[in-house]
């Protein structure tokens, strides 16, 4: 497919941009199509002793409060490491000694460029760093146990947070 080099930003807020740009298909049709430009996010499965530590966080869209792995957007440039230690220290107030990646995945491939870098984080101390004024956190740390019956009753609905402790669950069970 061609594609015309110029684009339409909507919007530049520091975390994303909603950009247009006109497509030529291989049938030579022409059509505008809209994607999010993104920096990219990270999402942590802190494990502390037995259990994940998962939140509780409203969230604006839904207009609700839902159970979800701490993650969170880098910055445009920054390293999905160095994300991962200052996200879960802003949303869990706790520093990871190490932090395994568990791979990465396109959330919506059909809309964003957005790519999901998991973490396992393990060997957590407290640390905490501010977080985010319009964040609404709480902790939920769950028993290991507890959350691979929910996953099989399909009762965890973030898809961020039901890949990110599959993933963490079949790396600790091979360890």
């Amino acid at each position: 497919m061609s594609h015309d080099d110029s684009y339409t930003i909507w919007g530049k807020p520091d975390s994303w941009r909603l950009q247009g740009q006109r497509i030529t298909r291989p049938d030579g049709v022409e059509v505008e199509r809209a994607f999010m430009d993104h920096p990219g996010s990270v999402v942590m499965v802190p494990l502390l002793g037995d259990e994940i530590i998962m939140i509780r966080q409203y969230r604006w869209a839904l207009d609700q409060t839902i159970l979800e792995l701490p993650a969170g957007t880098r910055a445009w440039g920054e390293d999905s490491l160095l994300c991962a230690q200052r996200e879960l220290r802003e949303e869990t107030g706790y520093r990871a000694a190490r932090l395994t990646p568990l791979g990465e995945i396109w959330p919506a491939p059909g809309f964003t460029n957005e790519i999901l870098h998991f973490f396992l984080a393990e060997e957590l101390t407290h640390d905490p760093l501010p977080g985010d004024f319009d964040e609404q956190i709480t902790l939920a740390p769950l028993p290991i146990p507890e959350l691979e019956t929910m996953l099989a009753a399909h009762a965890v609905q973030d898809g961020k947070s039901i890949i990110g402790l599959q993933r963490a669950l079949a790396w600790l069970a091979r360890s």
